[in-house]
């Protein structure tokens, strides 16, 4: 301080009344090091407990909206293939089956770039004019990727149909465990 060599001293530290011999010095320094790691161990620890863990699983709140465009159409089964929006994004494949006058079966398959999601629906069917509509719930049945170990059942399953092209738009909310 002021120009002069600190040696080990109240003064240099700027410490006043507190220890005055370097071995106090040393045992200050000593216990303040494990107090800093201690609060450092605490806090990591802390941390590790608020974070997910590999392994855990975590809940996934969809709210899917999927555009899709006919593809082939084979007697009552319309393929049609789009892109998906919300949560989970990428291309979407639909197989929807009308397997009566008021009733439709779909398998859907999601490929967003870290896996893919693969689930089956049914739903309520009706036409009003143009266009025909379907309501209800889905489940995911199996994954891969990161989706490896998703799974969902009772998902909302909703939709409608361009009757003039076969254009599906459909949408599927729920939650998803991965």
């Amino acid at each position: 301080m002021g120009g002069t060599a600190c040696r080990m001293s109240r003064k240099c530290f700027g410490l006043s009344g507190a220890a005055t011999t370097p071995s106090e010095l040393r045992t200050l320094v000593a216990a303040l090091s494990v107090a800093l790691l201690v609060s450092a161990a605490l806090v990591s620890a802390s941390a590790r407990a608020s974070s997910p863990v590999a392994g855990q699983s975590r809940i996934i709140s969809l709210h899917e909206t999927g555009r899709l465009h006919l593809t082939n159409k084979r007697g009552f089964v319309l393929n049609e293939v789009g892109t998906a929006s919300g949560p989970i994004r990428g291309r979407i494949y639909i197989h929807l089956k009308i397997v009566s006058t008021n009733r439709v079966t779909a398998e859907v398959n999601i490929y967003p770039s870290d896996g893919s999601l693969t689930g089956y629906a049914t739903a309520a069917y009706r036409v009003a004019g143009p266009t025909a509509s379907f309501t209800g719930t889905m489940s995911i049945v199996r994954g891969t990727g990161a989706y490896r170990r998703a799974h969902g059942s009772g998902l909302g399953f909703t939709g409608t149909i361009a009757r003039s092209n076969d254009a599906v738009t459909v949408s599927v909310t729920g939650k998803l465990s991965t």
